[in-house]
């Protein structure tokens, strides 16, 4: 799926972006299903309450942020029938993962990030793979995301920021401030001072593909417009973890062509406008 340019740039920076890797129609698909859930908007569990031994699926959680906000989001371990799911499965997507990864990969959640309009929190920094070599009991770094933007995301609607090239520094020491998982300040600060800042404000349909051990984060959302993200979380099937959690094991993933992808939208769809 990726280019030679799009695989070096990945190796250098640890992130991609591919604009508009869904189409119009996708993406509205996907903006308006989302906004007519109203799973997305039940009362969120506090994170950190978790049993992270237990499979869970399809829950609201929310964590605090250090500074009195809410950072609330939508996370499902297992794939189903519905759009979400059919997205984690498309080909575009699991493609150009197995590119990064250099092999097979298998679903390990997908999510959506509820950053909403004058109340959604910021996440500190941190590696993803600060929460997954623990929790999720993986060993190495051989594990990545494709972030969609469902609503346009920008400066000021607390876009994702990134260090690029900061994966190549390896997993860093984290800690945890109100429930988030937060790498070492005296690292993060070295890293700044070193790495570019970059913000990425992303169309609907555009996303963007980053290494776990990305340093990234997103300030809260003082706009009036709402910053939705679908985040796919992939782990390469020669990473299975060595304990059990509530993530899955590795588990064969059967990817979706584009047009079946589509079909489950537009039925999802459907069944939701009627």
């Amino acid at each position: 799926m990726f280019t030679k340019e799009q695989m070096e740039q990945y190796d250098r920076d640890g992130f991609v972006i591919v604009e508009h890797l869904f189409n119009e129609e996708e993406a509205d698909l996907l903006l308006k299903i989302a906004s007519s859930d109203d799973s997305l908007e039940g009362p969120a569990k506090d994170a950190t309450e978790l049993d992270l031994s237990r499979k869970f699926s399809a829950k609201v959680l929310s964590l605090g942020d250090g500074e009195g906000g809410e950072s609330k989001f939508w996370v499902d371990d297992n794939i189903g029938e519905d759009y979400y799911s059919a997205i984690a499965r498309c080909r575009r997507v699991v493609d150009g993962i197995e590119d990064i990864l250099g092999g097979e990969a298998y679903h390990w959640h997908h999510k959506m990030m509820l950053k909403s309009a004058r109340t959604g929190g910021a996440f500190m920094w941190h590696q993803d793979f600060g929460y997954w070599h623990n929790t999720g009991h993986c060993l190495f770094p051989f594990m990545a995301s494709c972030m969609i933007a469902v609503n346009r995301t920008t400066k000021a609607n607390g876009c994702l920021q990134v260090l690029a090239g900061s994966h190549q520094i390896g997993l860093i020491d984290h800690q945890r401030i109100d429930g988030q998982a937060t790498a070492d300040p005296d690292r993060v600060n070295a890293a700044v001072e070193r790495l570019p800042l970059v913000h990425l404000e992303l169309d609907p349909g555009s996303a963007v593909f980053f290494h776990c051990n990305l340093l990234h984060r997103s300030e809260a959302n003082q706009s009036d417009d709402p910053r939705w993200t679908l985040i796919c979380c992939y782990n390469a099937a020669r990473n299975d973890p060595y304990r059990d959690s509530h993530h899955p094991r590795y588990t064969p993933l059967s990817k979706l062509d584009d047009e079946q992808v589509v079909q489950i939208g537009r039925r999802q769809w459907e069944g939701v406008a009627t």
